[in-house]
Parts: structure tokens; sequence; C-alpha cells
């Protein structure tokens, strides 16, 4: 239903910032998610930073504070500024769209928040590689 492509990637040294975006085809109606994930080669995908058609955001621990997750405001365009950058954030870093989990009528709400869990997401970009070192 959505396409994606990431772009932004590069070398940056400890303690410096890029900013990666990722271009989107146009959404479909309804509850969307879309998110941020990183991997590095024998690892798992790790979920960063997640955004939904809400503005609402949610972001793994490891970058809380670091990286910030953004969308236009037609959600052409997703983006990822991140600071303060450590060698441990290296990885292939990945955008992706999919749907926030249903909840049950006892909660009130129809549809969770968008989480940091591969499962939600069927849709991904090609990825575009981050290396931090010095």
């Amino acid at each position: 239903q959505v396409q994606l492509k990431e772009s932004g990637g590069g070398s940056v040294k400890p303690g410096g910032s890029l900013k990666l975006s990722c271009a989107t085809t146009e959404w479909p109606g309804g509850r969307t998610c879309m998110a941020w994930f990183r991997q590095l080669p024998g690892q798992e995908r790790e979920g960063i930073a997640t955004i939904d058609d809400y503005g609402e955001t949610n972001y793994a621990v490891s970058v809380k504070g670091r990286f910030t997750i953004s969308q236009d405001n037609a959600r052409n365009t997703l983006s990822l500024q991140m600071n303060s950058l450590k060698p441990e954030d290296t990885a292939m870093y990945y955008c992706a769209a999919g749907s926030p989990p249903p909840l049950p009528p006892s909660a009130g709400m129809l549809w969770g928040p968008c989480l940091l869990d591969t499962q939600l997401y069927n849709n991904w970009g090609q990825g575009t590689q981050v290396t931090v070192s010095s």
C-alpha cells in the first residue's frame, strides 16, 4: 500500500549528528504507523522510534533523548534526526509502515499505540547505512 525509500545515511564521528529521511507514497485511510528500525549483521532488527497518523511518538530507551522521529503534514516524508551519536548506533537503518495493534472493547479505544515490534510492520524500505566511528 505504501512504498518507502530511505536516504541520508553515512559516516559520522561519535557525538555527531545525522538526519535520515524516508520518502513515502500516499497513505490509505485508517490508523497507520511509521517507524525506524536498525539492524547489525547477525542480530535482530531493533525498533528505534515510531509515529502514528496523529503525531504520537514512541522511542526505544537506547535512543530516547537523542533521536527524534517526525513526519510532514501529508506523511510524504518520514525523518529521523539523530544527535549525540555513539559507536553502538552503527547499523543499517530501515523505515517501515504498518498498523497499530488492535485493542479489546474494554480498553475504550479501537487501536493501541504504535509499538517497536517488527510484526506490526509489513512495508519496509531497503535501508541506509549509518556508521559512527572515530
